[in-house]
């Protein structure tokens, strides 16, 4: 029984959930299944298993980790002929 559990699990980069609190434990990785919206949730998954709950951290970091925007100055160039 307990290997068809491990044969389940998904590794973090294959979950397609990316919600700010994680089941974390030994066998699901850093930084767990992150697929709980609330503490509260996340909570009620955990019991009862050798899981705890923390925060997700690529969910308090996405905005550091996003490139920023780039900003393009116009450059004016000024043509002057010169008298020859």
């Amino acid at each position: 029984m307990a290997l068809a559990g491990a044969a389940s699990i998904k590794s973090a980069s294959a979950d397609p959930y990316d919600y700010p609190w994680c089941a974390q434990g030994p066998s699901l990785g850093y930084p767990g299944e992150c697929a709980y919206q609330t503490y509260d949730q996340c909570l009620a998954s955990v019991s009862g298993r050798y899981l705890a709950c923390g925060e997700n951290p690529r969910f308090l970091f996405r905005a550091q980790l996003q490139p920023e925007p780039r900003r393009y100055r116009h450059k004016h160039r000024h043509h002057k002929t010169h008298p020859q």
